[in-house]
């Protein structure tokens, strides 16, 4: 019987022990946290609010209860975003903007008082847009492609400075997209196709002209030819026509002669074929 009232005596002891261990493991856990490489943490206070001090990386105590971490990602993110804008000479763009992002890690208790833990998604398309807006607003639609380096420079430069002062840093901005309007594409169009028609007619211009030249002076030739022909005519009679008769005689013989196709008759009346006398 005595041995029986200390066993239940023992495991009570360990029961009370590993109770107690379990209550002291769940208070010790609720008292640590981890922050993470490339984060930062920002500690809530019931009684202080946000501690203006932020937590470096690495496993740190708090109060159970009375403080909560937030965690934040202080690594470079990308962000991209579009926007329908309207140019100085009222064409409508289309433009994709995409931006390197990440907070500045001593206002991060600032952050999460005024913007929270989603602050890039809250501020990033917000300034995106009113810095597109304003930019394109100062260029006609082709000057978007002409001086395409220029508008990305007063973007960057622009959103860059209204992004400092919500305490985000960006390391890249770039308009990666850009588009026209249909009426916009329709007018390009219509423009190169008058562009063509044009260049098309200065040649069809160019080539009558070359034709024009071309007759003048073939016929200037065929004058002077006709000429030189009179003038030797006038100063050696029909002699020279008779010359060039016989010559153009002598070609003719000379190429029906070749010909296997043409037979040569001899003229008279008394001419018998095929008669056999008897």
């Amino acid at each position: 019987m005595g041995s029986n009232q200390a066993a239940v005596s023992f495991l009570t002891n360990v029961a009370r022990a590993a109770f107690g261990l379990g209550v002291g493991a769940t208070v010790v856990n609720s008292a640590l946290y981890t922050v993470d490489g490339g984060q930062r943490a920002v500690l809530f206070d019931r009684f202080r609010g946000v501690i203006d001090d932020t937590v470096g990386e690495g496993t740190h105590f708090l109060v159970p209860w009375l403080q909560k971490p937030y965690i934040f990602d202080i690594r470079t993110r990308p962000h991209t975003f579009s926007s329908i804008s309207g140019t100085k000479d009222l064409q409508m763009v289309n433009l994709t903007l995409r931006v390197l992002s990440r907070p500045e890690v001593a206002r991060l208790p600032q952050i999460f008082k005024t913007l929270g833990l989603e602050y890039d998604e809250k501020v990033l398309p917000s300034i995106g847009n009113e810095v597109l807006k304003a930019v394109v607003a100062q260029f006609n639609a082709d000057q978007l492609l002409t001086e395409r380096p220029h508008v990305s420079a007063l973007v960057r430069e622009s959103l860059i400075r209204r992004a400092k002062d919500f305490n985000i840093v960006l390391d890249d901005v770039a308009i990666t997209h850009l588009s026209y309007g249909l009426e916009f594409s329709r007018a390009v169009e219509a423009k190169q196709v008058a562009q063509q028609e044009a260049e098309r007619s200065k040649f069809v211009v160019a080539k009558t002209e070359q034709e024009r030249r071309a007759a003048i002076i073939r016929a200037q030739g065929e004058s002077e030819a006709a000429k030189l022909i009179s003038d030797a005519t006038a100063s050696a009679g029909m002699g020279l026509i008779e010359l060039r008769r016989i010559e153009a005689s002598r070609e003719v013989a000379n190429t029906l002669a070749r010909s296997p196709n043409v037979s040569y008759l001899p003229g008279g009346k008394n001419m018998l074929f095929g008669l056999n006398p008897r």
